[in-house]
């Protein structure tokens, strides 16, 4: 016979908290302004700035996930 695996398990109720995933939509709002100062402008400073903007997007976006995985 078959076990049911448990929904209710504390693991699951962790992974399931919403500031896990306003963090996660945070990086990818953060994510996007860098692409588009990336590609909005013609300037050596902007696109310096904006390759930082968009990879502290990519990590904010990558601690929500672990964040999730860890549960």
């Amino acid at each position: 016979m078959e076990q049911t695996p448990k929904h209710n398990t504390k693991s699951m109720q962790n992974a399931n908290q919403t500031s896990i995933y306003k963090l996660l939509i945070a990086g990818i709002v953060v994510s996007i302004v860098g692409v588009y100062l990336r590609f909005a402008f013609d300037s050596t400073t902007l696109s310096l700035v904006s390759w930082i903007i968009l990879f502290l997007g990519a990590f904010i976006c990558c601690k929500a996930v672990f964040k999730i995985l860890g549960s």
